[in-house]
């Protein structure tokens, strides 16, 4: 059996080894590396599109089933453990960890797409048909799906770390099933894929930030939307959020984050009232209502007789993109969640992110389309222009548009910011045998790894080339998150079976009690 000190350099040095040879390889032979990644995602987004799909649905359908089932009421931690944070300051934790770069990259962008160019399965053409899809759409892609697979790996995480006393790894998790083993090879294995698909799927979101950031200082400085532009912001924004890493959790983390949920707020409310108000409410009222309706269809949705790719572009890329992020969002929910029940951690991580997230599409998406169809601003010819441009354009309609468009622009270097820190953190931690102070060496070089990745991404193909990345990244760690729902339940019934027992005993002890107390009273009045 390895110690916890080897195994720690062991899983770093794989970990940092590989995500290295990647940079090397987009350094040294981009187009090279752009063929071979976009080959690997066509075939798996093909072959293997009906796996993403019915895995993802499970892991929603297995969620629901821990809060409505047996364990509902058992407790992320020990029984007599009380939750670290109010209801009010826990639910705005959930929702901060639902807002990102992407929701702002893609919080107009995606419906805008969907409303261009309809999904093969549009019954209907006219525009108020297509403005409904495109927005359940997005709905689906970006809500309960999603959050599902945070909610098991979130609850694994924090059921093994606060009730087992396990290190914070995802390997922990396993020793249900594998027992010591977890601290040997196999254990070492499933924490380097869980670090290789954080750091992918975080660099897919550090791309899109710096597409993001350049469309938004183009739009208020003028500067050239290119490559040189990307891997500047890339330099500068990294070196900014290692100055923040340095800082601690409390510190930097902390204060970045409550800044920039500030920031992401005041955005919405301004866009929301400053828009077509009533219109974005009722368009958020009958379209969440219509997602709801059309949940099930739409998760088991393939395009077999139509040979579209719309499923694998999108559906596909999403999944593989939140599994890729699993670990990093799964180990900020879990340690925000120390002493509520499953049935309180499942209702709050589903429920809370995804209504918000309908909520953000809702106005923003909602106010493009209104623009586009009602008014007839040329918000299409934005997104085939520049797909970054099309959140500054639908802005640039509203009242003080100009101001909305810096405030968007220091949003999203925020979030930049704070996305990129706390992965440094995470990534610190899964590589330094769950330590809640990684060594800012540590971060320091992941730090630099995740922004080369994002680099060089970009360079070898752009946009396509962040989304084949959380396509491929996400396949073996998907097979690590089904593993991990058998051991949970494992652990779960076990434990679930223990409390049972020990609650009949108590209540043998308590009639025997109760006989004997009988017995006495009938002597006494014999």
């Amino acid at each position: 059996m390895s110690s916890p000190t080897a195994q720690t350099g062991a899983v770093f040095r794989v970990s940092v080894v590989i995500a290295a040879l990647f940079v090397a390889w987009g350094v040294l032979a981009p187009d090279n590396l752009g063929a071979i990644t976009g080959t690997l995602m066509t075939a798996i987004s093909r072959q293997l599109g009906w796996f993403y799909l019915t895995t993802v649905f499970g892991f929603l359908v297995f969620a629901i089933y821990l809060a409505m089932g047996p364990f509902g009421r058992m407790k992320l931690g020990k029984p007599e453990d009380e939750p670290d944070y109010s209801y009010f300051t826990w639910l705005a934790m959930l929702f901060s960890a639902g807002m990102g770069i992407g929701l702002v990259f893609w919080g107009v962008a995606e419906p805008l797409s969907h409303f261009a160019k309809p999904p093969p399965f549009v019954a209907g053409s006219d525009e108020a048909t297509l403005g409904r899809t495109a927005l359940r759409v997005s709905f689906f892609h970006w809500g309960l799906h999603a959050w599902g697979i945070y909610t098991i790996i979130g609850l694994a995480l924090a059921y093994a770390k606060f009730r087992k006393n396990e290190p914070g790894l995802i390997s922990s998790t396993f020793r249900p099933l594998l027992g010591s083993r977890v601290e040997g090879p196999i254990g070492q294995g499933i924490d380097v894929l869980a670090t290789l698909a954080t750091v992918f799927g975080v660099a897919t979101s550090l791309g899109f930030g710096a597409l993001q950031v350049n469309g938004g200082l183009a739009h208020v400085f003028g500067l050239p939307v290119s490559a040189a532009s990307q891997m500047g912001i890339i330099v500068v924004v990294s070196v900014l959020y290692m100055l923040s890493a340095t800082t601690g959790l409390d510190r930097g983390i902390r204060y970045l984050s409550n800044a920039n949920l500030a920031a992401a707020m005041l955005l919405l409310l301004v866009v929301l009232f400053a828009g077509p108000t009533s219109f974005l409410l009722d368009t958020f009222t009958t379209t969440f209502g219509g997602y709801l309706g059309a949940l099930i269809p739409m998760s088991f949705r393939l395009t077999p007789f139509q040979q579209s790719t719309w499923v694998q572009d999108w559906t596909i890329f999403y999944w593989a993109w939140w599994i890729s992020w699993a670990p990093f969002v799964g180990m900020f929910i879990a340690r925000v969640s120390r002493g509520r029940t499953i049935r309180e951690f499942v209702c709050g991580v589903l429920l809370v992110p995804s209504v918000m997230g309908a909520l953000w599409f809702s106005v923003f998406g909602g106010t493009a389309l209104y623009e586009a169809i009602f008014r007839e601003l040329p918000m299409i010819e934005a997104l085939n222009r520049d797909v970054t441009s099309t959140l500054f354009t639908m802005l640039d309609a509203l009242p003080a548009g100009g101001a909305l468009a810096v405030l968007a622009t220091v949003l999203i270097c925020t979030f930049f910011i704070t996305s990129a820190d706390s992965a440094t953190f995470v990534l610190g931690m899964l590589t330094s045998r769950g330590n809640l102070n990684p060594g800012t060496r540590i971060k320091l070089v992941w730090g630099v790894l995740q922004s080369s990745i994002a680099a060089v991404l970009l360079f070898s193909g752009g946009l396509a080339a962040l989304q084949t990345a959380s396509v491929i990244a996400a396949l073996p760690f998907a097979v690590i998150l089904i593993g991990m729902c058998f051991a949970l339940h494992r652990e779960l019934s076990q434990d679930h079976n223990i409390e049972r027992k020990r609650e009949r005993n108590r209540l043998r002890r308590l009639e025997k009690l109760i006989d004997k107390l009988e017995a006495e009273n009938e002597d006494k009045s014999a």
